[in-house]
């Protein structure tokens, strides 16, 4: 198959979308830890926790920074009205993630209580306001943002935080406590262990419930976000593989099956990802109450050459970061020991 051949601006779209679903899978479960690590009443168990996610929770980060770069490669129109529009969102995502990751680092520095009880609070703070912020934001662009003739946005900073954006926030906080949680599990052996398990019920119950009530409000009140799957009813069947595996993490916790049950929640959020990507497209910026200002993959994308090039060195890329991902899980596969050279 040739370049010619291949229509560039999907191409990318797709990409973009695995990105930013690899993110959401691998930091995902760090910023749920982070939501979690409040709850642990001793010092060993917190340091447990951080330790879970210690050798990856900086390279998860990566895909991030790569779904970013590749947005304002592909699609400039978008990466600027976004980062404008939502400027002072990202300037408090980008603090959080900060202050979580020095949080991290400064955290087992000294022995105070304090001084560990302060960077304790910095760490779950950053983590859940990450979350938060990030699913505020996917409520934003799936509700549609004031967008002029221009494509800039027209609304004001609280204007972005209406009910359905908060929502989305709050089950995003719920989604990647689960998931987190799942995770803990994995790494995590011994009393603390069991007292994972009560901790990832009632983390499934908290994400089940906003769930469902983030469905209903989407099919109520956002009915765009709902019309492809009406339109080609097969496609109902991406949502029921979705509400499978998340039916499926408490059938496997239930039976101990850990590893399967995280296995799940990676499936339920590639699920609900490819969902939002399938009915967004072909738009990325979604105007409201203006449809004809939005942004699409054709309006909003470089030139033809620029995203041939971009393909070429993503294909290189790509792969190398796969690669990177894989052997760092493998190389600190197994269960969480605490030695001197832990957090």
């Amino acid at each position: 198959m040739s370049w010619e051949s291949l229509h560039l601006p999907t191409v990318w779209y797709i990409l973009i979308g695995v990105l930013f679903t690899g993110y959401a899978m691998l930091d995902g479960f760090d910023l749920g830890i982070g939501g979690l690590h409040l709850f642990a009443r001793k010092d060993e168990e917190r340091r447990l926790l951080l330790n879970a996610i210690g050798p990856v929770w900086d390279g998860n980060e990566v895909w991030l920074v790569t779904g970013g770069g590749a947005l304002f490669a592909a699609f400039p129109h978008v990466y600027a009205t976004v980062f404008s529009g939502f400027y002072l969102p990202f300037i408090l995502l980008l603090v959080a993630l900060i202050f979580r990751a020095v949080a991290i680092e400064f955290r087992s520095k000294q022995p105070m209580p304090w001084w560990r009880q302060m960077w304790d609070v910095g760490f779950a703070a950053g983590s859940v306001g990450s979350a938060f912020l990030l699913g505020v934001v996917m409520g934003n662009i799936a509700w549609g943002i004031p967008l002029n003739e221009n494509c800039e946005y027209i609304g004001g900073f609280w204007n972005l935080f209406h009910p359905y954006a908060l929502l989305l926030g709050v089950t995003t906080v719920a989604l990647f406590m689960m998931h987190g949680c799942i995770y803990a599990l994995l790494k995590i052996d011994g009393p603390f262990h069991e007292t994972l398990r009560v901790w990832v019920t009632r983390c499934i119950i908290f994400f089940i419930i906003c769930y469902g009530i983030t469905t209903m409000a989407t099919l109520i009140y956002v009915p765009h976000m709902a019309a492809r799957v009406r339109a080609h009813p097969w496609l109902f069947g991406l949502a029921l593989v979705n509400m499978l595996a998340i039916a499926n993490i408490p059938r496997e916790i239930h039976h101990g099956r850990d590893g399967r049950a995280f296995l799940s929640s990676c499936v339920a959020m590639v699920a609900l990802m490819s969902l939002f990507g399938l009915e967004m497209y072909p738009h990325l910026i979604y105007s409201q109450p203006e449809p004809a200002h939005s942004l699409t993959i054709y309006n909003a994308a470089s030139s033809p050459k620029t995203l041939t090039i971009m393909l070429i060195i993503a294909a290189i890329g790509m792969p190398i970061v796969l690669a990177y991902t894989v052997s760092i899980y493998w190389i600190f596969r197994g269960k969480v020991r605490l030695d001197r050279m832990s957090y």
